[in-house]
């Protein structure tokens, strides 16, 4: 993991507001066309458009000692649930994991990316989903961006959503709906092309020269360190291990997928 040596303290001050904005885009695409069949999916949009916060509720992002560049820590959980209820007024964030049992898909972590006197550039990660009427639905993640003023302790820019990607999303609905006797679980997936909260502008994140910083790449590399045990093997493509096998005196272990190792929608 990249991490500096050089910590800093961060805080947001009491006395300032932040109005948060909530956006989901209609859904366009499922593999089954779940979104024409179940009315809780085909009508999702944001729960409140828009919400007041104060600049110290975000406190619970930051960290409670000092960090240093490409250091992570865990997110407490109260305001990410009040952010999240803007979208849908049910978000989780246990990951069902009493009916899987896969601890590492739980989780809300944040980095340190980068700094100057005047900023701090936080990079973010949230796993989360929301109970929709007879289902749940499954973001990959939630990816984020908290940049500070560290001289008036106040939020610059604040942005979290579900990245892009040709599917960013699953979601499992317990119906009748083809024709069964009793309802059951199917499950579905596809592409939300936004799903979104933020306050201020990105293009804060335009051209900002930092006294110390990794980059975007590799603080999300950091973040997927925290989630998946799996991104700590030495991947690589089937190319290079059929070249470094008889180098190596190693045979090649094969994995097929039909999804990704690295989020939640598959």
């Amino acid at each position: 993991m990249n991490t500096h040596t050089n910590k800093i303290n961060l805080n947001l001050s009491d006395n300032a507001e932040i109005t948060v904005n909530a956006f989901i885009e209609p859904i366009q695409h499922t593999a089954g066309n779940f979104h024409e069949k179940w009315d809780a999916l085909a009508n999702l949009q944001a729960a409140e458009p828009k919400s007041q916060y104060s600049h110290s509720d975000f406190r619970e992002f930051l960290p409670s000692d000092a960090v240093s560049v490409g250091e992570c820590w865990e997110i407490k959980q109260t305001t990410v649930k009040n952010l999240l209820k803007q979208l849908h007024p049910n978000p989780s964030l246990e990951m069902r994991v009493e009916m899987y049992g896969i601890e590492e898909a739980k989780g809300l972590r944040a980095c340190l990316r980068a700094y100057n006197n005047q900023l701090t550039h936080i990079v973010f990660r949230i796993h989360a989903e929301f109970a929709l009427t007879d289902g749940w639905f499954t973001p990959s993640q939630f990816a984020g961006h908290l940049i500070i003023d560290r001289t008036t302790e106040s939020i610059i820019y604040f942005q979290m959503g579900v990245p892009e990607g040709t599917l960013n999303f699953d979601v499992h609905w317990e119906t009748i709906l083809e024709g069964w006797d009793k309802p059951r679980w199917i499950t579905d997936c596809g592409y939300c092309s936004k799903m979104e909260l933020w306050a201020g502008s990105e293009d804060i994140l335009k051209g900002i020269q930092y006294t110390q910083a990794i980059t975007q790449e590799q603080a999300e590399h950091n973040l997927i360190l925290q989630f998946y045990d799996s991104q700590k093997i030495n991947w690589v493509s089937l190319k290079e291990a059929l070249e470094l096998a008889p180098k190596q005196q190693k045979p090649v272990h094969a994995i097929s997928l039909d999804g990704p190792l690295t989020d939640e929608a598959c």
